[in-house]
């Protein structure tokens, strides 16, 4: 093997045990070729130190956004399983942590819910959501805690000229750790002069330390002939796009590659993932699917592209419920959008004065199933007769439950912001409508 592996693990250990600050290390772990490959050689230098040598702290720390293509979010999970394992069994000082977006920062709860038009080159909502703030949140708190921390990252210059003009960009000439763009927070980019052939080569001659071989991630990338997300912490880490591994419904590029590819080498099963896919893309620049005008906005007008119509919403989360049946008879514990999420979207509507939409009649109608609005808006049931015994007039009673619900879900939310202006946009629109 060209690659000189003594090297890398001698700048590992050095880095190790000779930093006098007890700071923490964080890896960020895709589980794809590259944040494989760094985890193996710390693992690898680490367990040829002496056990009470190994006092620094490890954390290994993936995100998922929820909407990772559901054959590479399985392979993960398996992986970051073994690995937890393993480190107890071999006493390594590693845990493993999923970080994943808030729920009203979810792709289902923006998109269905609020009525985010599908993401594009000019409106790419989802990154900071779903992968920045996740990860720099547990970064923030490890910083809190320990006052510094480095982050190991498996960022490589040959990977493109962007990473590369990135990394060249923020390192200290002579020195190992590079300041990141957080306060407080170092770089460590140990594999960032390996080329692609010599990660390889490195996987296929050595074995993970947690276990098994990395053959099947080899036969992941052949059947999708991708290439793995990056674990993103800021926005100097390029988004997916092209043939990566990353979300499956990815419409920042026109084609999903990999899960084509996927499809075609037999995982037939993700057909109506990709047919889904291809109607967000299909419909967000269609002028009968979106509002003429913005959230919290009073401009309103032809040229104006808004959130989608919220009949749309209803349209999306009903083919989606339809996608997620439809793939549960490959794997029945397979979950598009999740019961937390729903109840989110039913309590956006109403706090977007939308009552004629119901995320459970729409669920009911795909499952067959008896759930009740209640079961997705957080209401009492018992609360809800006694208004109804008050209120005399039916539109009153109407009101007052749509201004409780409006109320209702920024306290779900955790969001009291215009709480005000809703209840008044609200009692504007009964009182025109009812004269």
């Amino acid at each position: 093997m060209s690659l000189d592996i003594k090297f890398l693990e001698s700048e590992i250990t050095d880095q190790y045990l000779n930093d006098d600050n007890p700071r923490p290390w964080i890896i960020g772990f895709s589980g794809g070729k590259d944040s494989t490959m760094l985890l193996q050689l710390v693992w690898s230098a680490l367990r040829k130190l002496p056990p009470e040598l190994r006092r620094r702290h490890i954390h290994v720390v993936c995100n998922d956004t929820l909407v990772e293509n559901p054959k590479i979010a399985q392979f993960i999970r398996v992986t970051l399983q073994n690995i937890q394992t393993a480190a107890a069994q071999q006493s390594m000082p590693l845990t493993v942590h999923e970080t994943s977006p808030r729920l009203e920062e979810t792709f289902w709860v923006n998109l269905l819910g609020k009525g985010y038009p599908a993401p594009n080159n000019m409106f790419r909502w989802c990154t900071e959501r779903l992968k920045i703030n996740p990860t720099t949140d547990f970064i923030k708190n490890k910083i809190d805690e320990a006052g510094e921390v480095v982050i190991l990252l498996g960022t490589r210059s040959a990977e493109s000229t962007n990473r590369a003009r990135s990394i060249k960009k923020y390192e200290v000439k002579g020195e190992r750790l590079r300041k990141h763009v957080l306060p407080n927070a170092y770089v460590f980019a140990l594999i960032k002069d390996v080329e692609t052939e010599e990660v390889w080569q490195y996987l296929l001659q050595v074995e993970p330390p947690w276990g098994g071989s990395n053959r099947p991630l080899v036969t992941l990338y052949r059947n999708a002939n991708g290439g793995d997300c990056p674990l993103v912490i800021d926005t100097t880490t390029p988004s997916c796009g092209n043939s990566r591994f990353g979300c499956w419904v990815c419409t920042v590029v026109n084609r999903d590659k990999s899960m084509e590819a996927l499809i075609d080498n037999g995982e037939d099963w993700m057909e109506p993932l990709s047919e889904f896919r291809d109607l967000l893309q299909e419909t967000r620049n269609e002028r009968e699917w979106r509002q003429m005008q913005r959230r919290n906005s009073d401009v309103v007008g032809e040229d104006v592209w808004g959130p989608y119509y919220p009949e749309k919403r209803a349209v999306l989360l009903r083919s989606l419920l339809k996608v997620q049946k439809e793939v549960q008879l490959y794997d029945p514990e397979l979950i598009l959008v999740n019961y937390q999420e729903l109840v989110a979207i039913q309590v956006i509507w109403h706090r977007d004065s939308i009552f004629n939409q119901s995320v459970a009649e729409i669920y009911n109608e795909v499952y067959g199933t008896q759930m009740r609005n209640e079961d997705f808006n957080d209401q009492d049931i018992f609360e809800n007769e006694i208004l109804k015994d008050v209120c005399q007039d039916e539109d009153d009673f109407q009101l007052i439950n749509e201004l409780l619900e409006i109320q209702k879900s920024k306290y779900i939310l955790v969001n009291n912001y215009g709480l005000q202006n809703d209840l008044d946009v609200h009692l504007e629109r009964f009182i025109k409508n009812r004269n």
